[in-house]
């Protein structure tokens, strides 16, 4: 066969991602116990599977004390501790990445450090290669009241003001909490209308927006080029929270819910494609803490380059 005769045969692009989704990526919180015993084979692995990109989790050297804190209080129940570049510099880590054909265009960080060492945050995001700095979720005693909410959007525009400043891009990943009516208000509106869309971006849940019973793609005709990154996970079954989902014991009762994309109800296909079209450029895999992750994240990324 002649090289003429297969290009015709096999299209170039048969052997690539689709036009939907040309770098598909995972969040590290899906897999941390191997990244933290095995780092280096969990990236080969990562990459032989397709993945292009990774979303790292802190906190970092860098990070604020009051992030070291309050990660160290909660790892004892997680199982894992480590975090960041898993014990390297930042120098380092980027070529374990570059080696294995990776990028890290996201990294979620806390509050306290996007409020008090976005300098330090900013010299790692722009030497690892990363664009968006991404707070996971508010603190509860931030988010009590319509007007935590209001307060909320002008740090978000503060922060967004002091990233662009240091080169690099805020984001605010949504849980389930905020969609609850207020007063005749949904707060998690007042963060939107309340901040400045050159500043302040959004990385979008599937499965937490989905919990709250909220429409995906109403949100994303909605809010258009607000949500840049999308944490792409299904759903087994249609659930929502038992309350407002406003704490992590109502997340951590859906876990169980959560599994490998194209494997669950979520109508990944329609949302994806209105995501495409309306400004998300990352697609995120993310299944906290899943079992298997080697065949998990494989099943997801095939039915993700499938579509």
């Amino acid at each position: 066969m002649t090289l003429a005769t297969s290009a015709f045969l096999f299209p170039a692009d048969i052997f690539t991602p689709s036009s939907l989704m040309n770098k598909i990526g995972v969040q590290f919180f899906s897999l941390p116990k191997l990244l933290e015993k095995y780092l280096a084979a969990t990236l080969a692995m990562l990459a032989k599977i397709g993945y292009k990109e990774v979303e790292l989790y802190g906190p970092y050297p860098f990070s604020n004390e009051a992030g070291k804190k309050s990660w160290a209080a909660v790892t004892p129940s997680l199982g894992f501790s480590a975090s960041g570049f898993f014990g390297h510099s930042v120098t380092e880590f980027k070529k374990m990445l570059s080696d294995n054909g990776l990028s890290a265009p996201s990294m979620h960080t806390d509050f306290d450090t996007l409020e008090k060492n976005m300098p330090e945050l900013a010299e790692a995001a722009q030497a690892l290669g990363t664009n968006y700095v991404v707070l996971p979720a508010i603190p509860a005693e931030r988010r009590k009241t319509l007007d935590d909410y209001k307060k909320i959007a002008e740090q978000f525009n503060a922060i967004g003001a002091s990233a662009k400043k240091n080169g690099i891009k805020f984001a605010y990943h949504n849980h389930g909490y905020g969609w609850t009516p207020v007063d005749g208000q949904i707060p998690v509106e007042l963060i939107f209308s309340g901040t400045d869309p050159s500043l302040v971006f959004f990385e979008m849940d599937l499965y937490w927006t989905s919990a709250a019973g909220v429409d995906p793609v109403t949100l994303l005709k909605k809010y258009s080029n607000r949500y840049r990154l999308m944490h792409v996970k299904d759903m087994s079954k249609k659930v929502h929270y038992s309350g407002d989902g406003g704490d992590p014991k109502q997340w951590f009762e859906l876990w169980q819910y959560m599994t490998t994309a194209g494997n669950g109800i979520l109508d990944l296909k329609t949302i994806c494609t209105t995501a495409k079209a309306n400004g998300v450029e990352h697609f995120i895999v993310e299944q906290d803490l899943v079992d298997n992750p080697d065949k998990a994240l494989k099943s997801s990324y095939d039915y993700l380059v499938s579509l």
